[in-house]
């Protein structure tokens, strides 16, 4: 009789468990599945935060200023990636899953708000630090908690959650810590967090799920082009009180090509390829590059587009600005090496990515990017204007070489792309 009541026993668990999804009206994903709508609503909240971050980088140009945004652009890069995973487990417009993203956009707004004041509180008020570390916890561990009523019967997952939830724990508890600290040691010990969570995560396993690697692919690329419309805006909001003049003008153009470039080198051929690449694999195999490919290797690209963002900002404000001449005065060191160095880490992202998938490397892609990382040193002198002039003329000659040289294969893979 044992062997019937354990039977019993099971099914009662499995019946249980299916009342409770559907209490929760979890609705799994399937190959099908595309990018919901409060997905995208999701995303103007993100990037509300990350133009607080550029803004925050331009109050204090320097180094200390660029270390800082790297830190909360790492923090908000994860909680974005959390619900990009939990999002193709289950539909994210139904049932708690919408409730949580909700919630998770509220604190992530919190986020943003606390951002200019993320290591200078003025006073009068709550603590920003702590505002901007708890929300980012509640963001978090509300995805741990969502994310394990969507995985109800599926042991391996919670397992992996189990495990997961010891290095974001962590982190959220030193943010809070580093909060509460504040000045040098706030920057110590929120990077410090930020370490043991991204080796934590990654080291936890990967017994995750990914059901519908077109939608993880397409909410990749959609944060790509968010992090690209934060280059063009920047560009307007650099020099929005300033008179339009030919200068002005010329450097909104100029970013507009770079950024047009980079939009070209990611979208043209790159992601519809990965994406197939994607979806050719399957169980693990998927999962571990799913988790390499987009969640580790497209955070520099992003990154990247960030700091090229507030190179833009401040060539926009040195073109239309009274205090400085536009024929002679050149970029400060930070701003030059931002607006370079964000160019060369989204191309050696690139690489990195390619050779993640595809295992062979972009030559001519991996030329251009040490030209241009090592550009800065021979421009240092130059006016802004001509150094964004020669940042714009290498990216199209990358692009105009790469559309000529590789003319069969770039039509192959958009041919089978539009066939899909």
């Amino acid at each position: 009789m044992r062997p019937e009541r354990d039977t019993a026993t099971t099914d009662r668990a499995a019946a249980r468990r299916l009342r409770w999804r559907l209490r929760a009206r979890i609705v799994p994903t399937d190959e099908r599945h595309a990018v919901t709508t409060i997905e995208l609503f999701f995303d103007l909240v993100f990037v509300f935060a990350i133009t607080q971050v550029t803004a925050l980088m331009a109050h204090d140009l320097g180094w200390r200023g660029i270390l800082r945004g790297l830190v909360l652009l790492a923090m908000l890069w994860f909680a974005w990636c959390s619900y990009a995973w939990l999002g193709n487990q289950a539909h994210a417009d139904e049932g708690v899953v919408r409730a949580a993203l909700i919630a998770a956009m509220a604190a992530l707004f919190l986020v943003g708000l606390a951002i200019p004041e993320a290591w200078g509180d003025e006073g009068g008020g709550i603590s920003a630090p702590v505002v901007l570390a708890g929300a980012l916890a509640v963001v978090r561990l509300l995805h741990l908690g969502v994310y394990a009523v969507a995985a109800a019967g599926d042991a391996g997952l919670r397992r992996q959650l189990y495990r997961t939830a010891v290095p974001v724990g962590t982190a959220a508890t030193l943010l809070v810590v580093g909060a509460v600290l504040g000045g040098a040691a706030q920057t110590a010990v929120w990077a410090s967090a930020l370490v043991i969570d991204y080796t934590g995560v990654y080291l936890s396993g990967s017994d995750w799920r990914l059901p519908a690697p077109g939608h993880f692919a397409e909410r990749h690329g959609l944060i790509v082009i968010i992090a690209l419309g934060e280059s063009i805006i920047a560009v307007g909001v650099g020099s929005n009180a300033l008179p339009l003049t030919v200068p002005r003008i010329a450097a909104a153009l100029l970013g507009l090509v770079v950024s047009v470039a980079l939009w070209w080198a990611y979208f043209d051929v790159v992601a519809p390829v990965a994406e197939r690449v994607l979806s050719g694999h399957q169980g693990d195999a998927r999962v571990r590059l799913a988790r390499d490919s987009y969640t580790y290797l497209h955070f520099p690209m992003v990154a990247g587009v960030i700091y090229l963002a507030l190179g833009l900002k401040k060539v926009a404000e040195y073109v239309g600005g009274a205090s400085h001449h536009v024929l002679t005065d050149p970029l400060p060191a930070t701003a030059l090496w931002s607006l370079y160095g964000g160019v060369a880490a989204y191309l050696l992202a690139h690489l990195a990515f390619r050779l993640r998938n595809i295992g062979s490397i972009n030559r001519p892609r991996a030329v251009v990017a040490v030209v241009v990382l090592l550009t800065p040193l021979a421009t240092a002198k130059l006016p802004a204007l001509a150094a964004l002039a020669v940042l714009a003329g290498l990216l199209v000659v990358l692009v105009a070489f790469e559309v000529v040289r590789y003319a069969e294969a770039r039509a192959a893979v958009r041919a089978e792309a539009a066939h899909h």
